[in-house]
């Protein structure tokens, strides 16, 4: 036999073995292998995760990316438009980034500020430079800012509010609010969902019956005025942070009755299989059962719920501090920064205030995504 053949011989054996073991693999896969094999095929929720996870990075680090502090008031920039940037000067040299010196004068016709660009004075931005002090998450004194105009100038990528505190700046950290609000109202909401729905349907009985009640008072309240009459409950005179973790606890206690409907029914039509009997022969008790056992076996809609449940926590959030009742000043969410443009005037002169409000949409939208992504891989008959 030629050594030609032998070669081609030996590389068809390997690839024969080579496919053997992929298919062995798809066939031994546990099932968090294969959603993830699914997940994987979907590019638009793999996009809209991606997308996601940095804008969650630069709601957990925006001190480092923003070149001024939250509260921080630039007095002779009161409602200033966003910064134009630019890379050549009117002769057509280039600088780089950079700004042109920003003069405000009134407008006695419509009686507002109107900004114009001095083309003789440039300010370039600066990129790892020390600027504004502050506190990484009140833990680390630093001064290191991704960007900054050079001194003297001033650079506002979104715009400035009434008070001339840069809107970019307050935008992301709001993002940190809003989002980490999602998260732990979501938490504790599926926690509770779980552990009441699992016992309410493993019990039954007058178990069952007594949750039940409180499922339906939960579920037939009016959204709204629960939430005004639970937000009223909160003292004005509270610190920021407690009124960060009373609002997260007011939508916690709206948000676990339909997850905990869910689960009832799946434990009903569960707490009767071979495995649970099985479980109960090993010596498990009643709580391991439903824990290890009963609630595990539909794992992958309750990921999905997560991921839809999220948005709605944001939402709530940000519709609670846009009417006044939820997180207050000096806090910034994205809802006290679209409290400031609930007026048409001030949508009309100043519509970069509703930025706040596209990032509410996006990060909405991005959620979703990520559901479809994660139902469509769930699905057993997909």
């Amino acid at each position: 036999m030629s050594t030609e053949a032998t070669t081609g011989a030996s590389s068809r054996v390997e690839t024969r073995a080579a496919e053997i073991t992929a298919e062995e693999r798809y066939f031994l896969a546990s099932q968090w292998q294969l959603m993830w094999r699914k997940f994987k095929r979907h590019r638009l929720a793999v996009f809209s995760t991606t997308l996601l996870a940095l804008l969650y990075f630069f709601a957990v680090t925006y001190e480092f990316w923003v070149p001024y502090g939250r509260l921080t008031k630039h007095e002779d920039f009161l409602s200033a438009p966003p910064s134009r940037l630019h890379f050549f000067d009117h002769e057509g040299r280039f600088h780089g980034p950079f700004v042109y010196r920003l003069e405000g004068e009134i407008d006695f016709k419509t009686f507002t500020r109107v900004y114009t660009e001095d083309p003789s004075q440039i300010f370039r931005i600066l990129f790892f430079q020390k600027g504004e002090p502050y506190r990484f998450w009140g833990l680390f004194s630093l001064d290191i800012h991704f960007f900054v105009p050079e001194e003297g100038g001033v650079v506002f990528l979104w715009g400035t509010d009434s008070l001339g505190r840069d809107l970019f700046s307050r935008t992301w950290a709001g993002a940190r609010v809003s989002l980490s609000v999602g998260l732990v109202g979501v938490l504790i909401s599926f926690i509770l969902g779980c552990l009441l729905g699992g016992i309410s349907g493993y019990f039954g009985g007058t178990t069952d019956l007594l949750i039940q009640r409180v499922i339906e008072f939960v579920i037939i309240v009016p959204t709204i005025p629960l939430w005004m009459a639970l937000s009223a409950a909160v003292p004005p005179g509270w610190s920021p942070v407690k009124i960060y973790f009373s609002i997260t606890i007011i939508l916690s206690i709206i948000g676990w009755a339909g997850l905990a409907r869910v689960v009832r029914g799946k434990l009903l039509e569960l707490r009767e299989s071979d495995f649970v009997i099985a479980a109960k022969v090993a010596g498990s008790t009643d709580m391991q059962i439903i824990v290890e056992h009963l609630l595990p076996g539909f794992m992958s809609y309750l990921i999905v719920h997560l991921t839809l449940a999220i948005p709605n926590m944001i939402l709530g959030e940000t519709a609670l501090s846009f009417l006044g009742l939820g997180i207050r000043a000096p806090a910034v969410s994205w809802g006290t920064l679209l409290k400031d443009a609930q007026n048409v005037r001030s949508v009309a002169v100043q519509p970069w205030m509703l930025i706040p409000g596209l990032l509410v949409i996006v990060t909405v939208i991005l959620f979703n995504f990520i559901g479809d992504g994660l139902r469509d891989a769930a699905d057993p008959y997909k």
